[in-house]
């Protein structure tokens, strides 16, 4: 893959407590804009139970669908957490004990410390390749294009900064945000004309609340400096003539 290349991931959550709503998810907007802003789009994100066989069949159609599939949760040391074992099925492999990621651990944790619970973290496809973790130890690991990742925040977002050799990404998506004093409903058909006329660009429409008033955020997406202002000259233009009010954010 090069710079020209278009590239893709998906971002599977993986977790009972999030289906549940005990825990809010905070993991898709971490790796999402990491995967920004290294040229990497992200075309899908499913949020899936502790199910082996659920967590199997997605995998499958994931990461034959994208470049790169990034997991959240399920490799810890209890018993809920299949993530590790599931992958292994996914792809055939043995799920064994990871030697290296053993002496991690093995080194990371205190003697008598290194109990039984925190042994299963070492289990993982065979051949894995480690992704270090400089935060609590436990490493995760990569299988292919998918790369299995904890799902506490702050060790994930630790973590990614030990990938950015793993990822090979494309040209990373530029924005362009133009905040007006109106509703969706009054520039709609003025934002659909400049979408059809610019099929290569993503345009967005978000309303937003502030100071008592509403208002549109028009968010332009592309590679493509140029094409971003094109796409901003046309939206300006319109703006004008209707004597839309632009306001800052």
């Amino acid at each position: 893959m090069n710079k020209n290349t278009k590239v893709n991931a998906a971002i599977l959550i993986i977790g009972n407590e999030i289906l549940s709503g005990r825990t809010q998810d905070t993991n898709t907007s971490t790796l999402a804009t990491w995967l920004n802003s290294i040229g990497v789009k992200v075309g899908e994100v499913r949020v899936i139970p502790d199910v082996e066989k659920t967590i199997i069949d997605t995998l499958n159609l994931l990461r034959t669908t994208y470049n790169y599939v990034f997991t959240t949760g399920g490799i810890g040391p209890t018993h809920d957490d299949i993530t590790a074992e599931s992958v292994s099925k996914t792809f055939g492999l043995k799920y064994e004990i990871h030697k290296e990621a053993y002496k991690i651990l093995e080194a990371y944790y205190k003697p008598g410390e290194f109990n039984e619970g925190r042994q299963k973290m070492v289990w993982m496809p065979e051949n894995a390749k480690l992704i270090l973790n400089p935060t609590s130890g436990a490493p995760g690991f990569s299988v292919e294009n998918v790369f299995c990742l904890p799902g506490v925040p702050s060790i994930l977002k630790s973590m990614l900064g030990g990938l950015t050799n793993s990822i090979v990404g494309g040209e990373p998506s530029l924005s362009h945000t133009i905040s007006l004093r109106t509703v969706e409903s009054e520039i709609a058909d003025s934002l659909t004309k400049v979408q059809d006329n610019n099929k290569e660009v993503e345009i967005g429409s978000y309303p937003f609340f502030q100071a008592g008033k509403l208002g549109v955020s028009i968010v332009i997406r592309s590679e493509d400096q140029s094409k971003i202002d094109s796409c901003n000259s046309q939206i300006l233009e319109f703006v004008n003539q209707n004597k839309i009010e632009v306001v800052d954010r």
